[in-house]
């Protein structure tokens, strides 16, 4: 394992370190790799050295040592949508920290060629790990997930308890955006983003997906509230959670003449959607309809209305999962857990 250059020429090894510092290759070893037992004033200087020397560890040597390649897989379904390409870039971000590089790749929702296929082949000779971004469409069954290398599934989606699972809390996070439009005056909600047509019974049971879960925590707390929500306000996306999906279907609601004074839009990129059709029909935002999105995409904030929504937590969820995920390559023991956090609002002018 070389390091730098040093002022002879010559790059700087494990064993000038251990020399300069007094002490055997394996003490200087675990000073580097942060294990074993020693005095602390033998640590300090070992890493006094290492750090006057310039030595940095040749990190593709030491993993072909370990058995491993230094790479994580991150799958998602597209990084189309703001969400998954910051899921990625604060992914790369904290693997990275750790000494790790990031391979990512998209798989075909909903196909042959999907999620499923991803687990079935994945390959442990490029990759000592995978964080997989699971799609609402994807046809996923225990089994699936049954697999032999470290996997970490982030999203609204069910893992069985069969692999660690991260995911910010969509019913809690819902429920607090319809929360704080109640607390602001607003007395008749729309939701916009809803993917499937259902009954309000079957929408309260829901325990997955992003949008199931989303319209679970509006239904509930419209009922805590006692403003129940009138479901000719429920605003049908089917998958298409763009911009222009956000404004035809806010257009559809204002047409159908049902008065409401409040929307939930599902994602960002929705809700600007929805202020858009709500600006182009002459309603006053927020003084006739507020908005409240989810994921606070960079745009939310620059907007001519700056947009109230929810944080997406990922400054929690990328490093959670990596965490995790190196945990499971170094070899942790660990009970597959679902590890949650809840949001919070970050409140802008489409609000009162």
């Amino acid at each position: 394992m070389a390091g730098q250059t040093g002022a002879n020429g010559r790059r700087v090894t494990l064993r000038d370190v251990a020399q300069e510092a007094g002490v055997s290759l394996k003490t200087a070893s675990n000073v580097i790799n942060g294990t074993g037992r020693m005095a602390e004033a033998t640590r300090l200087r070992v890493q006094q050295v290492i750090d006057r020397l310039g030595y940095q560890v040749n990190v593709a040597a030491r993993n072909l040592n370990r058995d491993r390649t230094g790479v994580i897989t991150l799958a998602v379904p597209s990084l189309t949508p703001p969400y998954l390409a910051e899921l990625a870039n604060r992914v790369i971000d904290a693997a990275r920290e750790r000494g790790y590089s990031v391979y990512v790749t998209t798989y075909a929702e909903g196909s042959a060629k999907g999620a499923r296929d991803l687990l079935a082949r994945f390959n442990t000779t490029v990759s000592d790990g995978l964080i997989l971004s699971m799609s609402e469409v994807e046809t996923i069954a225990p089994e699936d997930l049954d697999v032999d290398f470290p996997l970490v599934v982030v999203g609204a989606r069910s893992t069985w308890g069969l692999c660690d699972h991260v995911t910010p809390d969509d019913v809690q996070a819902a429920s607090e955006a319809a929360r704080y439009l109640f607390s602001r005056g607003s007395r008749q909600l729309a939701v916009v983003g809803v993917r499937d047509l259902i009954d309000e019974e079957t929408a309260l049971t829901a325990t997955e997906g992003n949008a199931q879960q989303r319209l679970r925590g509006v239904l509930e707390e419209c009922r805590r509230q006692g403003h129940p929500l009138n479901l000719r306000l429920v605003g049908y996306t089917g998958q298409d959670w763009t911009i222009g999906s956000g404004y035809r279907v806010t257009q559809r609601l204002l047409d159908a003449g049902v008065p409401f004074d409040g929307i939930v839009a599902f994602n960002d990129q929705l809700a600007i959607g929805a202020v858009s059709a709500l600006t182009a029909n002459g309603r006053e935002i927020p003084g006739q309809v507020q908005v409240i999105g989810f994921d606070n995409i960079e745009e939310a904030a620059y907007l001519q209305t700056p947009l109230t929504t929810m944080d997406s937590r990922l400054d929690w969820t990328a490093p959670t999962a990596v965490g995790r995920i190196i945990a499971r390559i170094d070899g942790s023991s660990l009970e597959p857990e679902l590890l949650t956090i809840p949001s919070r609002v970050i409140a802008r002018a489409t609000t009162r």
